[in-house]
């Protein structure tokens, strides 16, 4: 039988919930990418220019801090992968999670949290982070439909 982990970051919760109803219906373990230094609200005010998250998201090469305890992921055969659409791509900060770890031979399944943008690019952008693994197709997902798709994609591996 397959090992299964969810690991996500969460800025608002929205990321979070969803994590945790496609961990409990998989029977996965579940991983929280939580940053070094915690973002307040003015660091996430996405209109301010100056603003934490902005400088960050202008900035490709932008890898923020993940605080420990780290993951041992070799121990998993499928990680998926959940955060917010930021500036139409995943949070800085998972890039920083994914760069950090060897997901060879893994399967990586991403999912997305959004209040309107595609998982299109986030998807393109995370494949190009870890080149070495399985991926499979991401979703958009909300608490409410999470489960449901959680437990479609995986009986298709």
């Amino acid at each position: 039988m397959s090992k299964i982990l969810v690991v996500y970051f969460s800025a608002s919760g929205m990321t979070a919930r969803a994590a945790e109803v496609i961990a409990h219906a998989c029977d996965a373990d579940l991983y929280e990418i939580r940053p070094e230094q915690p973002y307040t609200p003015a660091d996430l005010d996405w209109r301010n220019k100056s603003s934490r998250s902005t400088i960050e998201m202008t900035n490709p090469d932008s890898r923020p801090e993940v605080a420990g305890p780290a993951v041992d992921v070799a121990q998993y055969d499928t990680i998926l992968v959940g955060f917010p659409i930021w500036w139409g791509v995943e949070p800085r900060i998972v890039d920083t999670f994914l760069e950090g770890h060897d997901f060879s031979g893994k399967t990586l399944i991403p999912f997305a949290t959004s209040g309107g943008s595609s998982i299109a690019r986030a998807e393109k952008s995370v494949r190009a982070h870890c080149p070495d693994a399985s991926w499979s197709a991401g979703q958009l997902v909300n608490s409410a439909n999470a489960a449901q798709w959680a437990r479609t994609v995986l009986q298709s591996q």
